[in-house]
This record gives C-alpha cells, sequence and structure tokens, in this order.
C-alpha cells in the first residue's frame, strides 16, 4: 500500500542554515534590482530549491535612494493606493514617492516580483529596505552581495 509523505522541510530546518545578505542599491535599476532581491528571497539561487518551501534567505537593501529608473519612469510611472474612505484613490508619480518614501519604490517593485499567495507574502517578511548605508541589523552578521546587473 502507497503512503503519502510530506517532504517539506520544517521550520527549525528550513530556517538553520538561513543567511542575511546586504545589498548597496546605490544607481542601481529598479526592476533590475528586485528580480535578484526575489530570487534571494525565494531560495532560487540555492541548489536545494525547493518551490513550496520557504527556503529563501533575509536581504538588507542600503541607499534605497540611490536606485535609477530607466526612460521617463521618473515623470510617467504612478503609485496608486486607497485609503479605504470612500473616493479615496490616492497616487503619486516616482518622483514624489521618491521624495516621501525611498524604500517603497523598492519595496513594491520586489512585491510585483514575488508569488501572490500565502508563500510569496511570507517571503516578502524576510527583506528590509533602509535609506543610507546604516541598517539595525549588525547583529545577524550580513554578507555583502553584489548585484552585476
Amino acid at each position: 500500500m502507497y503512503t503519502q509523505r510530506s517532504f517539506q522541510l520544517t521550520k527549525e530546518s528550513a530556517n538553520a542554515n538561513t543567511k542575511w545578505f546586504v545589498i548597496d542599491a546605490t544607481d542601481k535599476v529598479v526592476g533590475r534590482l528586485a528580480s535578484e532581491i526575489a530570487k534571494i528571497l525565494t531560495g532560487k539561487h540555492r541548489p536545494s530549491f525547493t518551490p513550496t518551501t520557504e527556503s529563501g534567505d533575509f536581504v538588507i537593501v542600503t541607499n534605497c535612494e540611490k536606485v535609477k529608473f530607466t526612460g521617463k519612469k521618473w515623470d510617467e510611472k504612478i503609485y496608486h493606493w486607497h485609503t479605504n474612505h470612500i473616493g479615496g484613490i490616492k497616487q503619486r508619480t516616482a518622483k514624489e514617492q521618491l521624495a516621501k518614501h525611498p524604500e517603497k519604490i523598492v519595496y513594491d517593485a520586489v512585491q510585483g516580483m514575488l508569488a501572490k499567495s500565502t508563500l510569496g507574502r511570507k517571503h516578502l517578511t524576510k527583506l528590509r529596505v533602509f535609506q543610507g548605508e546604516a541598517h539595525t541589523h549588525e547583529a545577524q552578521k550580513p554578507e555583502n552581495y553584489e548585484v552585476k546587473i
């Protein structure tokens, strides 16, 4: 008789070998940077990648205010959100978003690259975005990750 077994990693074994990476976003194109970050968050850079498990690493992005867009996206790209009130649709251009919340530019780009599921939302919790060089995760001993784009 065939019995079905679950080969998913337990939470302890999946998090036992996770690493922390620091990525400097200075002069990086947002979309290309976001696809590299999404690959690390999902664990696709590892040889032991399994799509149904949470096997990715943590990513710290610094200097998010120094990212670049190609073309005319600074003026033409629009960020939309809703305040959950009647008539509460809001919008901002990428240039206004950079002035007000530069970390949301990278965060929203990575969110768009991840799966729209429970696992994708879990992967997104491993992303930390900071303005400037300083971050609050020195205790985790993060390694530098060079994005070649």
